[in-house]
């Protein structure tokens, strides 16, 4: 029986399976994300990030993620800190600033270490896009009004007077598949407080989650631009809270906070098989 071995990690909450494929490849990671992400006959999770190594010089590290349901994300800024966490902790590389190749492009991690530990890390998330004609198509459905922002992914922020009202598992799923999302999209719904933003997430292919960066990002940027908070925020979530900064120098969108290595272990490949 082969077996694999991974590392589980988070960012406040939102949690993946981390496994090197330069030493395990993973053949069918649409399979496996699903598989393994179950939380009763696998490992438990909002996915599986595959990293790796580039192929030329533009980047330090990959990574490709993949949601729960098997759909492959674009982006996660979670992830992306775990994984600046987990490279430099383990000896892969000796640099505080490292390239990660995603399927959004090249995103630049710096990360603060202390003592040989990281104890934070912030992504540049690059500048946001407030309109995507190809993940964006507004139609005559009836669609609560919201913001659409894309981090790389797409996102729809909607603000909410009493965000501990709402039933986010209904009006995700619902949202999630709109028409007016070719792409699906991730659902934010978003409540300004005195102390920073309270967010609840909808991410696309997993449901709810804990915490989302990207859409951290998404939220701080249009409470930004709809006058709800200046461009230096600070995004509320249940799993944790998240620092964001919409630079206007060079329009960036600039996402810091913490990551931990939660633990690891090897998993048989039977479980991809025999899953339900």
């Amino acid at each position: 029986m082969n077996k694999i071995h991974f590392i589980k990690m988070h960012g406040v909450g939102n949690d993946y399976i981390f496994v090197d494929t330069t030493v395990h490849p993973i053949l069918d990671p649409a399979a496996t994300a699903i598989a393994w992400s179950k939380q009763h006959t696998g490992i438990g999770s909002d996915g599986l990030v595959l990293m790796g190594r580039p192929e030329g010089d533009e980047a330090d590290f990959t990574m490709r993620i993949f949601n729960a349901d098997g759909s492959e994300g674009l982006m996660c800024g979670n992830a992306s800190r775990c994984i600046g966490k987990y490279v430099y902790e383990r000896g892969l590389t000796d640099k505080t600033c490292i390239r990660l190749l995603t399927a959004s492009g090249v995103k630049v991690l710096k990360l603060d270490v202390a003592d040989g530990k990281v104890r934070n890390v912030t992504v540049d998330m690059q500048a946001p896009a407030l309109s995507d004609e190809r993940l964006y198509r507004p139609t005559a459905d009836a669609l609560p009004q919201g913001v659409f922002v894309s981090m790389g992914n797409p996102h729809y922020v909607i603000f909410v007077d009493n965000i501990d009202s709402i039933d986010v598992a209904t009006v995700g799923a619902q949202l999630e598949h709109h028409p007016s999302f070719p792409e699906r999209c991730n659902i934010e719904l978003a409540q300004v407080m005195a102390n920073g933003t309270r967010m609840r997430v909808w991410e696309r292919g997993s449901g709810i989650t804990l915490a989302c960066g990207t859409g951290a990002c998404a939220t701080a940027v249009a409470a930004a631009v709809t006058g709800r908070s200046g461009r230096s925020s600070r995004i509320i979530m249940d799993g944790g809270a998240l620092d964001i900064e919409w630079s206007e120098a060079d329009n960036h969108v600039y996402l810091t906070g913490p990551a931990t290595i939660v633990y690891e272990g090897d998993i048989d490949t039977d479980v991809v098989k025999q899953a339900p």
